[in-house]
C-alpha cells in the first residue's frame, strides 16, 4: 500500500510511539510504502523544532535532525503539483497534493479537516488506527 502520513502522525510516531509507530514499523519491514514531499518535510522540521518538544527530545537524547533523517530514509519523496484549494487549512492541501503525486491509497491523519473528506478521489483518509488496520488486513491477505 502507498501511504502519505500527515505531519501529526509522523510526530506521534517518532516521539511517542503507539499506533503511529506501529504504522511506521510496517514501512521499515517493507510491508507498505510511505511518501512525502518537501512541503511536508519542511512542516515536520518546523514542528520538531518547537520549544514544546525540546525537553522531551533532550530526555530521549535525540535531536530534530536525527528524527528528520530517520523519517527521510523511510519515506519516498514526490513532487506534488499545485492543486485547487480543497481544505480549510492551506497546509492540509499539501497533504492532499502529496497523496495525489504519490498515487497513495491512504492518507493517515489525525486532522479532522482531512478526515471529513474520506474518501477523496479514491484515496482513503483514515486516522492512524484505521490505517494500521487497513494495512495489516492487506498484509494478511498476501
Amino acid at each position: 500500500m502507498r501511504i502519505v502520513l500527515d505531519t501529526n502522525v509522523v510526530v506521534s510516531a517518532l516521539i511517542w510511539g503507539g499506533v503511529p509507530r506501529q504504522l511506521l514499523d510496517l514501512g521499515r519491514d517493507n510491508q507498505t510504502m510511505f511518501f512525502t514531499s518537501s512541503l511536508l518535510l519542511n512542516e515536520l522540521a518546523d514542528v520538531l523544532e518547537r520549544d514544546k518538544f525540546a525537553g522531551l527530545l533532550a530526555a530521549q537524547d535525540i535531536t530534530p535532525t536525527f528524527l528528520m533523517q530517520r523519517y527521510g530514509m523511510l519515506a519516498n519523496l514526490v513532487t506534488p503539483q499545485p492543486i485547487e484549494r480543497t481544505v480549510r487549512d492551506i497546509d492540509d492541501d499539501a497533504v492532499i497534493a502529496t497523496a495525489l503525486a504519490a498515487q497513495a491509497d491512504i492518507i493517515a491523519t489525525g486532522d479532522s479537516d482531512l478526515l471529513v473528506l474520506h474518501p477523496w478521489q479514491g484515496i482513503q483518509i483514515l486516522n492512524a488506527a484505521d490505517a494500521l488496520q487497513q494495512v495489516q488486513s492487506q498484509v494478511d491477505q498476501v
